[in-house]
C-alpha cells in the first residue's frame, strides 16, 4: 500500500464540517492525517465524522466551536495541545457572510459581527496556534480568502473589507516567519458552490462556480512537507466567477 502523504499529520479545519471545509477536511484524512474538525453544528460533525469512518480514514477529532466565540477559541491551543500533543495544519476556512447592501446603508451590528468572525477569530487563532506550528518540523498554514478581498463589488462591503483585513494579516504573519519552518499562504476562491453562495443569490449564481472538491487540493498541495511556498495569496477564479 503506497505511504499517504500525511501520514502522522495533525492538522484544524475551521468551518470543517460543510462545503470548502468539508471537502477539505475529507482530502486531508483521505491522506492520512489525524483531523480536527471545527464547526458551529454538532449534526453536521457527526456526520462527516461518519463519512470519513466509512471511507477507511481515521476518526476525526470534533469541535463543536462557533467562530464568534472568541473566548474558547483563546484556548484551543491548550485543548488541541492537550489531544493530540502537536499541530503541523492549520486551515482557516470558517467565515460569515452579512447581509448584502449599499455601504451607505449598512448596519454596524453586521460589520462588527463580521469581522469577529473573518478577522478576530482568525487573528486569535493564529496567537494560539502559532506555538504548535512553530514546534511542527513542516509547519503549514492556508488561510481562505476571497476574491472580492481585492476587487470589490457594489454590496459586498462588509465581507470584501473583512476579507482583505484577513488577508494582510496573512501576508505580515507570513513575512514575521520567513526565517522559520513555518510556511503561511491564502486561497483566494472565485465563486464556490457552498451555502453561502446560495444565501448571497437565492434565485442560483448566474455564472460558472467551482465545487468544493475541486477546490480542496488546492489546499492539499500547500499542506504538504514539501511545499515551500510562503506568503502567497493564490487567486482561483472559475471561468468568469468573481464572487466568494
Amino acid at each position: 500500500m503506497a505511504e499517504k502523504r500525511l501520514d502522522g499529520k495533525v492538522a484544524l479545519v475551521t468551518g470543517g464540517s460543510r462545503g470548502i471545509g468539508g471537502a477539505v477536511t475529507r482530502l486531508l484524512a483521505r491522506e492520512g492525517a489525524q483531523v480536527i474538525v471545527m464547526a458551529r453544528g454538532i449534526a453536521s460533525l457527526e456526520e462527516i465524522d461518519d463519512e470519513v469512518r466509512a471511507a477507511g480514514d481515521l476518526p476525526l477529532t470534533l469541535l463543536p466551536v462557533d467562530m464568534a466565540d472568541i473566548e474558547t477559541i483563546s484556548n484551543i491551543g491548550d485543548v488541541i495541545a492537550h489531544r493530540c500533543g502537536r499541530l503541523d495544519i492549520l486551515v482557516g476556512n470558517a467565515g460569515t457572510l452579512p447581509p448584502l447592501g449599499p455601504v451607505a446603508n449598512s448596519s454596524p451590528e453586521d460589520w462588527s459581527a463580521t469581522f469577529q468572525v473573518n478577522v478576530e477569530a482568525n487573528l486569535c487563532l493564529i496567537r494560539n496556534l502559532a506555538p504548535l506550528l512553530l514546534d511542527s518540523p513542516a509547519g503549514r498554514a492556508v488561510f481562505t480568502g476571497s476574491f472580492l478581498a481585492r476587487h470589490p463589488a457594489a454590496y459586498w462591503g462588509a465581507y470584501a473589507a473583512s476579507k482583505a483585513a484577513l488577508e494582510s494579516i496573512i501576508r505580515v504573519w507570513a513575512a514575521e516567519t520567513e526565517k522559520t519552518k513555518l510556511r503561511v499562504n491564502m486561497i483566494s476562491p472565485g465563486a464556490v458552490q457552498t451555502e453561502m453562495l446560495s444565501k448571497a443569490y437565492p434565485g442560483g449564481y448566474p455564472r460558472k462556480a467551482l465545487t468544493p472538491e475541486n477546490l480542496a487540493p488546492r489546499f492539499l498541495d500547500l499542506v504538504l512537507p514539501e511545499c515551500l511556498r510562503h506568503g502567497e495569496v493564490i487567486e482561483i477564479a472559475a471561468g468568469n466567477a468573481t464572487f466568494l
